[in-house]
């Protein structure tokens, strides 16, 4: 009887492994971390803490063992996130008093999560908010969610270099005037660029009009920690802000912060509520950690040192770079106030996306991201000097040789800068029924998609927006569009 019950399930077990003799496992992704690890290119983008160069020591040798320490609160005397408690509280008590805030959240999913939890706690249904049209993709999503109203208004437009400015303060107040019954004016700063807005203006008319401030500041996360870079939101008197520590400030990707002032109006523990609702029940401890020891970091004297080295770095890669022919770099000489650790350049006759293939293929050198007309290159605290001097001579060498730039053919274009025509909220359009239409026959339809390239995740169309001719270069990658069903 013991073999009748046991030979069939060994018989199934030869079976299967006679079918699999010859076969190796597929694990694509980690076949392209391993092919990744062995061709690494030189790096220009995020993380900041590049192949962790700029990482806490300590917290370098514990991640030696990484599969040890996967884990999730609650278990080996961590702490919880929801509500904060044990080294979990405490770390984030840390990162409070190194932000200059009164209360700090520790955020998986990135800052999008931050934006969610912003929406649902500073809007409802029917409420208004005035928001730059710069605003992360996230942003969107928490209208959506809220059933608020946008407000938009258009940060300075800088065709010339494809990006998106400043916000004015003056635009704002306008629109407070035109807007009463505004709850909230939300914008982004810096761009992703590094442009900076004036938030003490902005604060101030907020202010004045007794209204809610939010900063989207999620890629000035190492503003706080030297006074060799911009002032943050913190200090200048928002009431919530968010910071991306995973993209320039040496946490692990998806690891960012939720911050309220010290003068915020925002209840604390409406945050708290919302952060819980809205989080995983099983937090990566890795990832928490990770934002610590990036504090960490950031406070210690190699830490500070290397935030030094990053911005001397960006102003060295401008320096060779703004008079070399057919090189353009934009420089606070061009009217603009910018985060010194973010370089921003254009190459004559190229548009960004060539100029970023050119420096992947035959360079091996990765930089953040392109735009129509230039590409943006990040200096983090993990640069090394001769890494930045081969990006330098690649640059150089593009420049002095005659490539073509066949863009054109593609029509395509990246950095949306077009004025929305809105016909409805947009989560009246989000859950209206909708069928799906041809790109080419979309024009004239009202979009139900959130059309958002990322990076760095600003959209094209927002659901509840007419789409029109000036869309389709935009939309180039995208055969069908969802769009508002017809009656």
């Amino acid at each position: 009887m013991e073999n009748s019950f046991e030979q069939p399930v060994s018989n199934e077990i030869l079976s299967s492994k006679q079918i699999k003799e010859n076969e190796q496992v597929s694990t694509p992704l980690v076949d392209a971390l391993e092919n990744s690890l062995n061709n690494l290119p030189l790096q220009f983008h995020i993380p900041g803490h590049t192949r962790g160069q700029g990482l806490l020591d300590r917290f370098k040798k514990i991640m030696e063992k990484g599969a040890l320490i996967d884990n999730t609160d609650e278990f080996n005397s961590f702490g919880t996130l929801h509500p904060a408690t044990g080294p979990i509280k405490k770390a984030q008590e840390l990162m409070a008093m190194a932000l200059g805030a009164s209360h700090s959240y520790f955020l998986l999913n990135g800052s999008s999560i931050g934006n969610f939890a912003i929406a649902m706690s500073c809007l409802k249904p029917n409420s208004k908010a005035i928001i730059g049209r710069n605003c992360h993709r996230s942003v969107i999503t928490g209208l959506i969610m809220t059933g608020a109203t946008p407000v938009w208004i258009n940060p300075q437009k800088h065709e010339e270099w494809s990006i998106w400015g400043e916000i004015s303060p003056h635009t704002i107040e306008t629109e407070l005037k035109n807007n009463p019954d505004v709850d909230l004016v939300w914008i982004t700063s810096p761009t992703y660029e590094g442009v900076i807005s004036d938030i003490k203006a902005i604060s101030d008319i907020c202010k004045k009009y007794n209204v809610l401030l939010a900063v989207d500041e999620a890629h000035g996360a190492l503003w706080n920690f030297s006074d060799k870079m911009p002032t943050s939101a913190l200090e200048l008197g928002a009431d919530v802000v968010v910071h991306s520590m995973h993209k320039t400030g040496g946490s692990f990707s998806q690891s960012s912060i939720l911050s309220l002032s010290k003068t915020s109006k925002i209840n604390p523990e409406i945050i708290e509520n919302n952060l819980r609702l809205l989080h995983t029940t099983s937090p990566s401890v890795t990832l928490l950690t990770s934002l610590d020891a990036a504090r960490g970091y950031l406070q210690s004297e190699e830490g500070q040192q290397n935030i030094e080295k990053a911005i001397n770095f960006a102003t060295y890669i401008k320096n060779e770079l703004r008079n070399y022919p057919k090189i353009l770099v934009l420089t606070e000489e061009d009217g603009f106030n910018l985060d010194p650790a973010r370089v921003y350049i254009m190459i004559k006759n190229l548009c960004g996306r060539r100029i970023e293939n050119i420096l992947r293929i035959k360079y091996n050198i990765e930089i953040e991201a392109s735009t129509d007309n230039g590409i943006l290159i990040l200096s983090n605290i993990g640069a090394k000097l001769t890494d930045v001097k081969i990006l330098i001579n690649a640059l150089k060498d593009i420049a002095s040789k005659n490539y073509t730039d066949i863009s054109y053919l593609e029509d395509y274009k990246f950095m949306p800068l077009l004025k929305p025509v809105i016909k409805m909220s947009p989560k009246d359009a989000f859950y209206k029924e909708y069928e799906t239409a041809e790109t080419k026959d979309a024009v004239g339809r009202i979009s139900v998609d959130l059309i958002a390239e990322c990076p760095p995740g600003i959209f094209v169309l927002a659901p509840g927006e007419l789409i029109t001719e000036e869309h389709l270069p935009y939309l180039v990658n995208y055969k069908t569009l969802k769009v508002l069903k017809e009656y």
